[in-house]
């Protein structure tokens, strides 16, 4: 068996879905920073990131391709020289990736109370209905069908009415070129 999920020939062009779907698969996270996916409509999601400690010039958020990356690398400030005795909260740099479906936009991010929230948005796609033309048959064999030579030699069967209707049948493919 195959390792691809779209192997019927049915699904055509879905090509970019099942590389989308292996590179979620590869990333792996170890659950830091925490964070929330919450809709707010039928058309928007919320990502909340539980971001404590850092402050906005320590994060980073860029849209690449069709990810949502989300950096956080906290500065030490060496003119403060602290010491802590027990430092339960975490001082370690992070990254978040999502990956985000064709079409979609990220419209806001904010800091808030150690929370990251960043709002996206897909936009409703205007209803597109094609009418597909059907042209006779011949005219789209001209258009189409492949230039066949004539046959050149001689018929040696000694059945002169299927010689004939061979014939017809080239004389055809000719005049239709």
């Amino acid at each position: 068996m195959s390792g691809r999920l779209f192997t019927s020939p049915m699904f055509l062009g879905f090509d970019h879905l099942e590389q989308i779907l292996e590179r979620a698969a590869k990333s792996t996270s170890d659950g830091y920073p925490p964070y929330n996916i919450e809709q707010l409509d039928s058309s928007s999601l919320r990502i909340t990131l539980a971001v404590a400690g850092f402050m906005m010039e320590d994060l980073q958020i860029t849209q690449e391709d069709n990810q949502l990356v989300i950096r956080g690398r906290q500065c030490e400030d060496v003119t403060q020289e602290r010491v802590f005795l027990y430092r339960g909260i975490a001082a370690r740099q992070f990254q978040r990736a999502f990956v985000l479906a064709e079409g979609i936009e990220v419209e806001s991010a904010w800091l808030d109370n150690g929370l990251l929230h960043i709002d996206i948005r897909r936009p409703q796609p205007e209803m597109k209905v094609r009418r597909i033309e059907i042209i006779q048959n011949s005219a789209a064999r001209k258009k189409t069908a492949p230039k066949v030579p004539a046959y050149k030699g001689n018929f040696t069967d000694g059945n002169r009415s299927e010689r004939s209707g061979l014939e017809r049948n080239i004389q055809t493919i000719e005049k239709d070129r």
